[in-house]
């Protein structure tokens, strides 16, 4: 496949830029037309769409997809859509050369392609999000505190998928709300793709990768693993301790934090995200916790059982 690959990409007219072998397409015709001579109908294609920044966490979905396909898309694209905060997009870390020779590294894995569209090859002429109703999912914990963010998320993938044509798509964890959103718009677009989940990448400390930790200083790294120390005490405390205090256990935990503000803490079932008020022996359940460092937007969740 990667002889393959080298002869086909490089006989485009439409010629991508290329890195060594890497290579980096900026439009849907371009990226399309590679494609369409690397795919056979056996052909699986992984899709892992990211927002640049890259670390360990892309890193290990990149992985993933390598080993369960034979061909490989990464996108880097910083989606307006999806922010709530004019100055938390325009502070959002972007660095593209350092991305591409993240992803370079790991050509000896396999060959990647990589597609870096501008926002008109993703919207076109209007930049703006589209309505999705995902049965309430939309509402709980991350859309009570950034309305509209998951029709922003919504409106990427779904342009995404469409530009790419994957077989299989990897998400992480992290961002666990949002994996089960697209797993619903999946099905209400009946999209032929697998949604793909995969686990969260930790830092030595226990902190969740982010591609905004690199905005913390040292100490406030440090300090931020005390989020998901709060998340293993929870599991913990899940099987014989009531829910409202467990509840007030984490609330307690962060009341005179002088560096951590605790926005939000939920204890939920996990297909539906709503909050649980009673355990069900036959559900599974998910402890979500989102917090700020000065401006900087921390969220983890563990599973409880």
């Amino acid at each position: 496949i990667q002889k393959f690959m080298q002869i086909n990409c490089n006989s485009l007219s439409l010629q991508p830029i290329i890195v060594k072998s890497m290579k980096v397409f900026t439009t849907n015709q371009s990226l399309q037309f590679c494609l369409a001579s690397l795919k056979t109908p056996a052909s699986c294609l992984g899709f892992v769409p990211t927002m640049g920044a890259l670390h360990q966490g892309h890193l290990s979905l990149i992985k993933r997809a390598i080993k369960e396909n034979e061909i490989v898309v990464v996108s880097i694209f910083v989606n307006p859509t999806q922010f709530n905060s004019a100055g938390d997009l325009k502070t959002y870390p972007r660095n593209l050369k350092q991305d591409l020779k993240k992803i370079e590294s790991m050509e000896s894995l396999g060959e990647i392609i990589v597609y870096v569209p501008s926002e008109a090859a993703v919207y076109g002429n209007s930049v703006a999000k589209e309505a999705f109703d995902f049965g309430g999912l939309e509402l709980q914990m991350e859309g009570k505190f950034r309305p509209g963010h998951f029709q922003g998320v919504g409106t990427v993938v779904q342009k995404l998928l469409d530009i790419v044509g994957p077989t299989h798509a990897y998400f992480g964890e992290k961002d666990f709300q949002q994996l089960q959103i697209i797993k619903k718009l999946v099905k209400m677009t009946k999209a032929n793709v697998k949604i793909i989940a995969c686990s969260i990448e930790r830092e030595p400390s226990g902190l969740a990768m982010s591609s905004r930790n690199i905005r913390l200083t040292t100490g406030e790294r440090s300090h931020a693993s005390k989020i998901y120390e709060a998340l293993k005490m929870t599991k913990d405390k899940f099987s014989d301790t009531p829910l409202d205090e467990i509840t007030q256990w984490v609330a307690d935990q962060f009341e005179k934090d002088a560096i951590i503000n605790l926005e939000y803490f939920e204890i939920s079932e996990q297909l539906t995200l709503q909050s649980a008020n009673k355990i069900e022996p036959q559900k599974k359940y998910r402890a979500f916790i989102s917090a700020y460092i000065r401006n900087i937007r921390l969220i983890d969740n563990i599973a409880l059982n």
